[in-house]
């Protein structure tokens, strides 16, 4: 995968820091604002298409009215982390969005962007870039 603007990333590391948040202000705007859109942004993109952006958004948005967002968006970080063996840091998954949520989501988002992927443009448009079945297989 080409990257969004350091190079190839090296696999096993993160390319920014949690705190790194105004690296993309942008985003960091979004995030702070509304969390939910973020969340379902990479979502979908880490889980390859299997969750919509909009199905992301209103299970993380329905969750965060009742204090749980961060168990479920803790999830995506464990398989972003897998899916790269990105180290478990500064502290737990769980930890990470239950203590700085919003921080969290800005570094997976610009570890997605870092890695050649761009949240807001949805699964559809790098289905090419993976080796995913929905992007070799047509309709039955």
């Amino acid at each position: 995968m080409a990257a969004h603007r350091h190079g190839v990333p090296a696999h096993g590391h993160w390319t920014t820091s949690l705190c790194g948040c105004f690296e993309d202000c942008g985003n960091c705007c979004m995030t702070f604002c509304c969390p939910c859109v973020t969340f379902g942004r990479n979502a979908e993109i880490i889980d390859q298409g299997a969750t919509t952006c909009c199905g992301g958004c209103c299970v993380f948005a329905i969750l965060a009215e009742v204090g749980c967002a961060c168990l479920y968006s803790c999830s995506y970080r464990s398989k972003l982390r897998q899916q790269y063996s990105l180290p478990d840091q500064p502290c737990g998954d769980c930890c990470v969005h239950f203590l700085c949520g919003p921080c969290a989501l800005c570094q997976e988002h610009r570890e997605l962007r870092n890695r050649g992927f761009d949240p807001s443009a949805g699964w559809a448009s790098h289905a090419h870039k993976m080796n995913a079945p929905s992007a070799v297989t047509g309709p039955s």
